[in-house]
């Protein structure tokens, strides 16, 4: 094995590994390795006693560790390092100090865990936690914001577009170009066989959108893209985008959709899940059933009255609304989510399955032209139900 490769497997199992190697790390390397071994030598669980190696309790000396994995690794690793080190060393509660906050490589989990400690977060700590989250919201919209709105507006053009206009609402270029076949040699024009053309834009049916959005812990992430794409949608004039969180109450942020980094910090990360209370208020807002979409991101742990959950459920699908659940809008894998209540939702005729940020414009787009669903899933993603 060569001297490279033998480094490397030295920095992965430790300094236990020294002997077995062979190698004797450079004082560049042994700093990478003190890194390291500030998170991983503490097992997890025993942080607090387990930190002699590691971060301790002072905030200074974790500044200095995050600035030191910056240092060493790509932002991708540096990501991975910081979500350990919450989970392992407890480290939380000192996200809370601008310093530190000043120190790490902001990502989604990372806004997670801010808007979990929104509530108790010192008003001094506030302002730099929304600097934070409001990188990440621009890093995020930069991703999808656009490919968001090109899906649905060209969605919202197709299911607007008509085969029997008016005279003065004939798409003529579209027209032409679908009839260019029907050139009669005799007449010297086009006859053509079907006319392509929009409904009168001041008489057209506005599409509604409703999104509801768990905000318990299991659902961190889904939250913050959820939240969002609900920003995005609420800055396309042809939709009425409603969007609501809860958890055992609801709380409709829909006149907070311009500003994505206030809907964010108008959610509130834990606590219990009433699926169907969330849905009676839903039920309230639609005013077109065949023209609202309503999206559920769940994991469908209900801990409200599941049969009067169901039910409502089943009476939206038969008003006519397009009802889809979203047990995750995450990049993580197969969510944890209640089966049972998947299964049941499914056999109601509402569309169950996990969805990527990336496919979710895809998502709504077929969601608006009205097309299957449950066969787009398919043909789309794995786990769907």
């Amino acid at each position: 094995m060569d001297d490279g490769r033998m480094r490397r497997w030295r920095l992965v199992l430790g300094g236990e590994a020294e002997l077995e190697t062979g190698t004797t790390l450079s004082s560049e390397d042994r700093s990478v390795d003190s890194a390291l071994a500030a998170l991983y030598d503490a097992p997890s669980g025993e942080a607090g006693t387990q930190r002699a190696a590691g971060l301790g309790s002072s905030a200074p000396r974790v500044a200095r560790w995050l600035g030191d994995i910056r240092q060493y690794f790509p932002s991708t690793v540096v990501q991975v390092m910081q979500r350990d080190a919450v989970e392992r060393l407890g480290i939380t509660r000192m996200l809370m100090e601008p310093e530190l906050l000043g120190a790490v490589e902001p990502d989604v989990h990372l806004v997670s865990t801010l808007l979990a400690l929104n509530e108790v977060m010192p008003e001094e700590t506030k302002q730099t936690a929304r600097d934070v989250v409001g990188r990440v919201a621009a890093e995020l919209e930069a991703r999808l914001a656009e490919r968001t709105r090109a899906a649905v507006t060209g969605a919202l053009d197709r299911a607007g577009r008509t085969g029997r206009p008016r005279h003065s609402d004939i798409d003529w270029d579209r027209t032409i170009r679908a009839n260019l076949k029907h050139f009669s040699p005799v007449l010297g024009t086009i006859v053509p066989d079907r006319l392509i053309g929009y409904a009168r834009r001041n008489h057209s049916v506005q599409r509604d959108i409703v999104l509801a959005i768990d905000q318990s812990g299991s659902m961190a992430e889904s939250v913050v893209y959820a939240s969002l794409f609900g920003a995005v949608l609420g800055s396309i004039r042809t939709l009425r985008t409603s969007l609501v969180v809860f958890d055992t109450g609801v709380v409709d942020l829909t006149d907070q959709l311009e500003d994505p980094v206030d809907v964010l910090f108008g959610t509130q990360l834990g606590g219990g899940t009433d699926i169907n209370r969330a849905l009676a208020y839903c039920e309230e807002l639609v005013t077109q059933p065949a023209e609202t979409v309503m999206v559920l991101i769940s994991d469908l742990y209900e801990g409200g009255v599941r049969e009067e959950m169901l039910r409502r459920a089943r009476s939206l699908v038969e008003s006519g609304v397009q009802l889809i659940a979203l047990l995750a809008l995450a990049d993580s894998g197969t969510p944890s989510y209640d089966a049972e209540n998947a299964a049941a939702l499914a056999e109601l005729g509402v569309p169950t399955f996990a969805c990527t940020p990336d496919l979710f414009p895809d998502l709504m787009a077929a969601a608006i032209k009205r097309e299957d669903i449950a066969g787009w899933a398919a043909t789309n993603l794995l786990g769907s139900t």
